[in-house]
């Protein structure tokens, strides 16, 4: 694809992660089933932990609130009576975990859970967070040049810090100036860029941001923020418009900042 000009602006990149940093595979064939395959075990192994107590009221709590949707599952109060009970109640949140996750639903108390689960998996070597080769040069290469970098996820800043705390490339963290998730606002609203911007401490037009998805890229373009989108092996395919209206990247290599030279 050639070279990218990163404008003279620019002094922020913010970078998705799936698709973007790391294969959409690692996040839909490792992270997700890890979830669906571990849940039932680890609520039993942690069931008495206040962490996951917090973590179960809150989803209880959430399907209190999705009561109305189509195939919700409700997760029953624990009223002490023995371990039967016990167990049929960590079946509903299993049940209400799977039926959230069918959804693609990305509530605070689904993100929650998933964050800790991920947390102890990454801990204990279960998982590594995989990020493509060209990533971590190129990230250094724009810090030398006086780039500020951030992350900018759909997933947990927790989840974000441990894909890159224990990475196939080791603890990376040091790369990055700062983490955003939706607690900022929906990837797709254009508020968002604006108030991350304002977190920075800078304009809109000084931050390049870097996704896969055209409807994020479409949001931030609003807000007067700089875009590329990424093309990796996995993602999505663009339309014909989307290839020709907005500037593409295969890797991070084909930025060009011109302060670096």
């Amino acid at each position: 694809m050639g070279l990218l000009p990163v404008p003279a602006e620019v002094r922020a990149i913010l970078l998705d992660i799936e698709g973007t940093t790391t294969p959409i595979a690692f996040v839909q064939e490792i992270l997700f089933p890890y979830i669906k395959d571990n849940v039932k075990e680890y609520l039993r192994a942690h069931w008495e932990e206040e962490e996951c107590q917090r973590d179960v009221r809150l989803l209880r709590k959430q399907a209190q609130e999705d009561s109305s949707m189509d195939g919700a599952v409700p997760i029953p109060l624990e009223s002490g009576s023995g371990e039967e009970e016990l167990e049929q109640i960590i079946q509903a949140v299993v049940d209400n975990v799977h039926w959230q996750m069918s959804l693609d639903r990305k509530t605070t108390a689904l993100k929650q859970l998933q964050g800790h689960m991920w947390r102890a998996a990454y801990a204990t070597g279960h998982i590594k967070g995989e990020v493509f080769e060209d990533v971590v040069p190129a990230i250094r290469k724009w810090r030398e040049a006086g780039m500020k970098v951030y992350i900018y996820s759909s997933g947990s800043i927790e989840a974000q810090k441990l894909l890159f705390g224990y990475s196939t490339e080791g603890d990376i963290l040091e790369l990055f100036d700062g983490h955003f998730d939706t607690k900022i606002g929906p990837k797709v609203e254009s508020e968002s860029y604006r108030r991350i911007a304002t977190s920075i401490g800078c304009s809109t037009n000084n931050i390049l941001f870097l996704t896969d998805v055209p409807r994020e890229a479409n949001a931030a373009e609003e807000a007067d923020t700089h875009v590329a989108v990424v093309i990796r092996p996995g993602n999505a395919g663009l339309t014909d418009d989307e290839k020709s209206y907005y500037s593409l990247i295969s890797s991070f290599t084909e930025l060009f900042l011109p302060s670096s030279t």
